[in-house]
C-alpha cells in the first residue's frame, strides 16, 4: 500500500524571498518528500510525502527549527519563535471582517472564517529584537559617554552578545539542514569578528541594523500579501436564509446549493447564485472591477461579494463558500505564485552562486593582503566582515516575486488575472493579438435580420432550424431560438442532435437528417443553386452572417443574422496600435461579413477559418513574433493552447477563470491592452528592482574592500536594498491598467 501522499500547510513568518528558500531547502532534503512548492505571498507549503520514509511530524519538525510557525492547511498556524501568541493582543473592537496579513486564518480561503488580527510591528518577536538591541544601544552608549572606555567596552559587547544570539540560533539550526550561507550565518560571523578586533561599537550597531531591517522587510511583505488577501474580505460573514418563509442569520460558509437568501439593498452578496425574484442594479466590481451596477432579473447570475444597490433580491445559492467567484479568485491569484517568470527562475539560480562567491572573496580579502603584503590583519578581516554582510542576495532574490505578487493584486482588482509570472512575462513581450470574432469583438448576441424561404414559409424555415438547435449554446444557436420564441414557433422534435465544427449543426428530424450551417457548408452539400448563393452573397456584403437550413437534396431557407461590434472594440485596436502591436481577427465567418466587421474596426481579418485553420494562423503569427489570442475559453481552446499567452473573455465564468493563461472579468476588449500595459509595467519594475540590488551591492563591494565604508553601512545597504525593492515593488499595487501611457 502507496503512503505517498499529497500535504499541504500554512508557515508564518517568511518576510522574504530568501526565508522561503530556507523552508524549501530544509525540506527537500528529507528522505520521501518531493516536488517541493513554497509561496511566500500566500505562506503556503506543499509537497509531495512519501510517509513510509518520513512522518508529516517531520516535516513540521524541520520547518520549526528554522524559527517558522507551520499548521495544516486551514489551520491557525502557530506563530512560535516570531510573534505574541494570539492572545497577547486585543482584537479588533469591530470584531468586523479584518485578514490577518501573516496569512494565518482560522477560516477558508473565502475570508469567511474566523481571522485573527494582525499584531502590530512591536509585538512581534523581531519587533521586541529591535526595541531590546536599541535600548542596549542607548545604555551602552550612555555608559561611554560617563564610564571608562574599558567599561563602555564591556557594554557594547554584552550588546552585542544578547542581540546576536537569537540571530546566531537561527544561523545554526540553517546550517544543521545543510544550508550554512544564510544571511543569520553572515551576521553572526561579521558581529563576533568585530568583537574579535575590538569593533564593539560597530558590532552592536549592525545587530541594531540588522533587527531594523528584518522588521521592514516584515512589514512590506505583510502589506504586499495585504493586496491580495483583501479581495477575500469582500465576501460578507453572514446571510440572511429563507427557511419556510422567514429569514435568519447564518455564516455565509454554511450556505449549501439550493439555498435561498434574502439580499437587501446595501448588502453584499453572499454567495453566488442565480436571481429568483426582484430587479435591482448590483455593483460588480468586487469581482469585474467595473464600478457601473448592472441590472440583474430573474434567471441572472450574480457574484459573491458584489454589492446590491437598489432593491431586494432573492437568490438561489448555486456554488458553496470554498467554489464561489472570489474565492476561485483568491486561489488563482494565490497558485500564480507558483508559476514563476523566467527572469525570477534565472535570479534564482544566480543567486545560488552568489552568496558562496561572495563568501569566498571575503576570505580572500581577509588572507591575502596580510599574507602576500603584509598588510595589517585587523585591517582587512574588517574589511572581510564588511564584505560579508553584502553577501546575503536578498534584495535580488525578491526583487521578481514581490513585483509580480503586486502586478496580480493590481490586475484583479481591476478585472484582469493572470496565472502568474510567467503569463506576465510572455504578456510583456506580446506582439501580435489575435481575436475571435463572435463574443469578443461583438457583442454575441446577434439578432435575425432577414429570413429567407426557398420553400415553404419563414415559419418552417424558423421551426426547423430551432429544432435542430434546441439545447445549443452558440450564439446564434440562441439567436434562432430566441426569435421562434417571439414569433410562437414550435420546433420541431429531433433527436440525436450533434455539433459539426467549423460547418454547423445536424440533428435527425422526423424520420430523416436535416442540418443548419454555413453557406459553404450547404455548397459542399449540393443543395445551395445559383439563386440562394446570390441572396447569401448580398446578405454578406452587407455585414450579416448567413446559415442555410436544409435536409437532404432540399434547400429549406437561409436565415441571416447581424452581431454588432463592442462599442469600445474599435477603441481596443487603437490603444494595441499605439502600443505597436498588431491586431488580427481570426473567424470562421464568411470573408465579406468579416471584412464589414473588421473594416468598421480597423483590423486585418481571416475569414472561413475552422477550429484548425486559426491554429495554423496563430502559430504563422508566432513565427513572427509573440502572440497573444483571445477568445470566450471555449470554442477557441485549440487557439487559446497555441498562443504564447491565451485570454479568456467572461465575467467570473468558470471557463474563463480556468481555461486560459488570463481572464478578462468585465467583458471589456480593452482590458487586452491593459493587461499588456499592466505586464510591461511589471517587467519595467523588475528591471528597476535587479538595477536597484545589484547596483548597491556592487557599489558596496568595491567601497568595502578600498576601505571607504564599514560593516554599519554594508548591514545599511543590505536591509536598505530589500527595504527599496520591495517599497518599488509595492507601487504596482497603485497601477491603474486603464489609463493610457
Amino acid at each position: 500500500m502507496s503512503n505517498v501522499t499529497s500535504c499541504e500547510w500554512t508557515v508564518t513568518g517568511m518576510d522574504c524571498a530568501s526565508c522561503a528558500g530556507k523552508v524549501r531547502g530544509a525540506v527537500e532534503r528529507l528522505p520521501g518528500v518531493t516536488q517541493v512548492d513554497v509561496a511566500l505571498m500566500a505562506e503556503r507549503l506543499r509537497l509531495t510525502l512519501d510517509e513510509a520514509q518520513t512522518p508529516r511530524d517531520g516535516v513540521v519538525a524541520a520547518v520549526q527549527r528554522l524559527g517558522f510557525g507551520i499548521a495544516p492547511k486551514g489551520q491557525a498556524a502557530p506563530r512560535t519563535g516570531f510573534v505574541m501568541p494570539v492572545g497577547a493582543f486585543p482584537a479588533p473592537a469591530t470584531g468586523a471582517d479584518h485578514l490577518a496579513t501573516d496569512g494565518a486564518q482560522t477560516g477558508p480561503a473565502t475570508g469567511t472564517g474566523t481571522v485573527r488580527p494582525d499584531p502590530s510591528w512591536y509585538q512581534t518577536a523581531k519587533g521586541r529584537l529591535v526595541i531590546g538591541t536599541g535600548l542596549l544601544l542607548v545604555v551602552a552608549w550612555a555608559v561611554k559617554l560617563l564610564a571608562a572606555p574599558q567599561i563602555a567596552q564591556g557594554a557594547f559587547v554584552i550588546a552585542t552578545l544578547i542581540g546576536i544570539a537569537p540571530i546566531a540560533r537561527r544561523a545554526v539550526n540553517a546550517a544543521r539542514a545543510f544550508m550554512p550561507f544564510t544571511i543569520e550565518m553572515l551576521m553572526t560571523i561579521a558581529a563576533t569578528g568585530a568583537l574579535f578586533i575590538g569593533a564593539a561599537e560597530e558590532a552592536a550597531l549592525v545587530v541594531f541594523l540588522f533587527a531594523v531591517g528584518e522588521v521592514l522587510e516584515g512589514v512590506a511583505a505583510n502589506k504586499a500579501r495585504g493586496g491580495i488577501r483583501a479581495l477575500a474580505q469582500l465576501v460578507p460573514k453572514t446571510a440572511l436564509l429563507e427557511v419556510s418563509g422567514r429569514t435568519r442569520d447564518v455564516p455565509a460558509e454554511s450556505l449549501m446549493i439550493g439555498q435561498t437568501v434574502l439580499v437587501r439593498p446595501g448588502d453584499r452578496v453572499p454567495a453566488d447564485g442565480e436571481v429568483i425574484e426582484g430587479v435591482s442594479g448590483v455593483d460588480e466590481s468586487p469581482v469585474t472591477g467595473e464600478s457601473v451596477p448592472n441590472l440583474k432579473e430573474p434567471g441572472q447570475a450574480v457574484f459573491a461579494g458584489s454589492i446590491n444597490t437598489e432593491a431586494a433580491l432573492r437568490v438561489r445559492v448555486t456554488k458553496a463558500a470554498q467554489d464561489n467567484t472570489i474565492a476561485r479568485i483568491v486561489r488563482l491569484v494565490e497558485e500564480a505564485e507558483s508559476a514563476r517568470a523566467p527572469t525570477e527562475r534565472f535570479i534564482d539560480r544566480f543567486s545560488r552562486v552568489y552568496m558562496p562567491a561572495v563568501v569566498g572573496a571575503a576570505l580572500l580579502v581577509a588572507i591575502v593582503p596580510p599574507l602576500a603584503f603584509a598588510q595589517p590583519w585587523d585591517t582587512w578581516v574588517y574589511r572581510a566582515l564588511a564584505l560579508l554582510l553584502i553577501g546575503c542576495p536578498c534584495a535580488l532574490v525578491i526583487s521578481v516575486p514581490a513585483s509580480i505578487a503586486s502586478a496580480l493584486s493590481a490586475g484583479a482588482r481591476h478585472g484582469i488575472l493572470m496565472k502568474g509570472g510567467a503569463v506576465i512575462e510572455a504578456a510583456a513581450h506580446t506582439t501580435h493579438v489575435a481575436f475571435d470574432k463572435t463574443g469578443t469583438l461583438t457583442v454575441g448576441s446577434p439578432r435575425i435580420t432577414d429570413i429567407v424561404p426557398m420553400t415553404g414559409t419563414q415559419q418552417d424555415v424558423l421551426a426547423l432550424g430551432a429544432g435542430i438547435e434546441a439545447g445549443a449554446s452558440h450564439p446564434l444557436a440562441q439567436a434562432i431560438l430566441t426569435r421562434a420564441a417571439a414569433d410562437g414557433i414550435t420546433p420541431l422534435t429531433a433527436t440525436a442532435a450533434r455539433a459539426l465544427p467549423g460547418k454547423g449543426a445536424e440533428a435527425m428530424v422526423g424520420d430523416a437528417l436535416a442540418w443548419i450551417g454555413s453557406p459553404r457548408f450547404a455548397a459542399d452539400s449540393g443543395v445551395l443553386n445559383a439563386k440562394a448563393r446570390s441572396t447569401a452573397t448580398a446578405l454578406e456584403e452587407a455585414g450579416k452572417t448567413v446559415v442555410a437550413v436544409f435536409r437532404a437534396d432540399l434547400l429549406v431557407g437561409l436565415v441571416a443574422l447581424r452581431d454588432e461590434p463592442r462599442r469600445e472594440a474599435s477603441d481596443a485596436v487603437r490603444q494595441l496600435r499605439a502600443l505597436g502591436i498588431t491586431a488580427v481577427m481570426l473567424t470562421g465567418d464568411n470573408g465579406r461579413t468579416a471584412a464589414a466587421i473588421s473594416q468598421t474596426l480597423g483590423i486585418d481579418h481571416r475569414a472561413d477559418l475552422m477550429p484548425e485553420d486559426k491554429v495554423t494562423a496563430i502559430r504563422a503569427l508566432a513565427a513572427q513574433g509573440r502572440v497573444m489570442m483571445v477568445g470566450d475559453g471555449i470554442n477557441d481552446a485549440p487557439a487559446l493552447a497555441s498562443a504564447h499567452v491565451g485570454v479568456a473573455m467572461g465575467s467570473g465564468t468558470d471557463v474563463a477563470l480556468e481555461t486560459a493563461d488570463a481572464a478578462m472579468l468585465r467583458n471589456r476588449v480593452t482590458d487586452v491592452a491593459g493587461t499588456i500595459r499592466l505586464a510591461r509595467a511589471t517587467m519595467a519594475n523588475i528591471h528597476q528592482n535587479v538595477t536597484i540590488a545589484l547596483g548597491l551591492k556592487g557599489v558596496f563591494l568595491i567601497t568595502t574592500v578600498l576601505g571607504m565604508t564599514g560593516l554599519w553601512l554594508a548591514i545599511l545597504a543590505d536591509t536598505g536594498a530589500t527595504v527599496l525593492v520591495t517599497l518599488n515593488a509595492l507601487r504596482l499595487l497603485t497601477f491603474d491598467p486603464d489609463k493610457e501611457r
